[in-house]
C-alpha cells in the first residue's frame, strides 16, 4: 500500500469527525477578526495533538508547530494555511446545521477548510516518525476582507521558524467532488477596489434641466467602465471591472446632489492592474465632465497581489492528486478571478494553492461561492485532508523540489 493510499484510508476513517466539526462551525459562523470560538476549537485540538500552540496571532489567528522525528541532513519548514472566517450573508439553506448567527454564514467553505486543517494536523502528528523538518499549521482570520494574512505576517508568522514552502487550499462548489485543480503560475487574480463620487446639483425630478443630474451621469460612467476590459486590455490578459454597489437619492421626485458607487477590478498582471486604475479614473472624469457633473475617483490603499504557484511544487501536488483521484480528475489549467490573501505567503516562499472540487449537481450542490444557498459535498473533506497530508510529507522529505 502506498503512502497516498494509506492516508486516503485514514482520512476516510476521520470523515465523520470532519463532517461533525464542519457542521458545528457552519452553525456558528464568525466574521473576520471575530473568530474567537473557531480559534478556540483549533487551538485546543492542536494542543491535544502535541503541537506547540500560539494564539492571538493577527488578533484571532492560531499557529501550531510540530517537528518531525525522521532523521534528515537538511530539514525544511512547511507552512500550511487554513482560513476560518465567514461572510455577512443571511443563510437561505434549510439545514439542521443552518447558521445560528443571523446575517452571518459560511458561504465560501472556510468551515470546511478549518475542518480539513485539523484533520491534516492529526494525520501529520500520527505519522510524525515518517517525516523530517517542521510543519507550521496556521488557522487564519479575515481572509474575506484580505486583511488576515497581513495581520498574521505583522505578528511574525513568517519567522521563528521561517517557512521554506507553503501549501493552501480551497474547496470549489463549481467543480465536481473528486476533482483537483493545481496550476502552474498565477491561479487567482490580483484585486483592487475603486470608489467613485459623482457630484452634481440637485433639483426637482420634473425639472432636471434646472440641475445637474449625478444619477444619469453615474449610469453612463458605469456603462462606460465596461469598455475598459473590451477595448483597452489585451484580449490575452484576463481582467474584470465590476461595480458592486451604488448609493444616491432619497425620493422618486428628487434628483440628488451626490451619487456614490464602487467596485472591484481583477487581473493577473501588475501592468494590467495599473492600466485599469488609469482608465477607470480617466473614463469617470471625462464622462462626468461631458455631462456637467464632477467625478472624484479613489482606490484602495493596498491591492492584493495575484496568487502564484511554484511550478515544481504544483507538479508534485498534481502527481499525488493523480494517485488519489485518478489522472482524469486532475486539472493543470484551472484558474479563477477570485482573489486570496494566501498570495502574501506565496510571495515569501514557493508553494501551491490547491482547488478541491466540492460540487455535486445531481444532489443539487451547485450554488456558487458567496451565495446564501452555498453548500458543499462533504465527501470532499477526506480527499482534501489526504491530499494535503501526502503533499506535506512529500515536500518535507524531499531534499529538492
Amino acid at each position: 500500500m502506498t503512502m497516498v493510499e494509506r492516508l486516503r484510508g485514514e482520512a476516510e476513517a476521520l470523515r465523520d469527525r470532519m463532517v461533525a466539526v464542519r457542521r458545528d462551525l457552519h452553525a456558528h459562523p464568525e466574521l473576520g477578526f471575530k473568530e474567537v470560538r473557531t480559534a478556540g476549537i483549533a487551538a485546543k485540538r492542536l494542543g491535544e495533538l502535541g503541537y506547540e500552540v500560539q494564539t492571538g496571532v493577527g488578533r484571532t489567528g492560531v499557529v501550531g508547530v510540530l517537528e518531525g522525528e525522521r532523521p534528515a541532513q537538511d530539514s525544511r519548514v512547511l507552512l500550511m494555511r487554513f482560513d476560518m472566517d465567514a461572510l455577512p450573508i443571511l443563510e437561505a439553506n434549510d439545514l439542521p446545521y443552518r447558521s445560528t448567527n443571523d446575517g452571518v454564514m459560511h458561504a465560501c467553505g472556510h468551515d470546511a477548510h478549518t475542518s480539513v486543517g485539523l484533520a491534516v494536523a492529526e494525520l501529520l502528528a500520527t505519522h510524525r516518525t515518517e517525516w523530517s523538518g517542521v510543519v507550521k499549521i496556521i488557522f487564519q482570520p479575515a481572509e474575506e476582507t484580505v486583511e488576515g494574512a497581513l495581520a498574521m505576517i505583522k505578528d511574525g508568522v513568517l519567522s521563528a521558524p521561517k517557512p521554506d514552502h507553503v501549501l493552501s487550499m480551497h474547496v470549489d462548489s463549481m467543480r465536481p467532488c473528486g476533482t483537483v485543480g493545481v496550476t502552474d503560475g498565477a491561479v487567482l487574480a490580483a484585486t483592487d477596489d475603486f470608489y467613485i463620487t459623482v457630484r452634481g446639483r440637485g433639483s426637482h425630478g420634473s425639472s432636471p434641466h434646472q440641475g445637474a443630474d449625478p444619477v444619469v451621469a453615474s449610469a453612463q460612467i458605469i456603462t462606460a467602465l465596461q469598455s475598459i476590459v473590451t477595448r483597452n486590455v489585451n484580449p490575452l490578459d484576463p481582467a474584470v471591472v465590476s461595480v458592486g454597489y451604488i448609493r444616491g437619492g432619497t425620493a422618486t421626485n428628487v434628483i440628488p446632489d451626490v451619487v456614490e458607487f464602487g467596485g472591484t477590478m481583477r487581473s493577473y498582471k501588475t501592468e494590467v492592474g495599473h492600466l485599469l486604475r488609469e482608465r477607470i479614473k480617466a473614463v469617470a472624469e471625462a464622462v462626468a465632465e461631458a455631462l456637467g457633473v464632477h467625478a472624484s475617483v479613489a482606490f484602495a490603499e493596498r491591492a492584493t497581489p495575484p496568487t502564484v504557484n511554484d511550478p515544481a511544487t504544483a507538479a508534485l501536488v498534481r502527481d499525488i492528486a493523480r494517485d488519489l483521484v485518478s489522472p482524469a480528475n486532475v486539472y493543470a489549467d484551472y484558474r479563477l478571478m477570485w482573489a486570496e490573501d494566501a498570495a502574501y505567503y506565496l510571495k515569501e516562499a514557493p508553494g501551491a494553492f490547491i482547488f478541491v472540487g466540492a460540487g455535486n449537481a445531481p444532489r443539487g450542490i451547485a450554488e456558487p461561492h458567496h451565495s446564501p444557498r452555498f453548500q458543499i459535498d462533504e465527501d470532499a473533506l477526506p480527499i482534501a485532508a489526504a491530499l494535503l497530508s501526502a503533499s506535506a510529507i512529500t515536500i518535507l522529505n524531499q531534499s529538492e523540489i
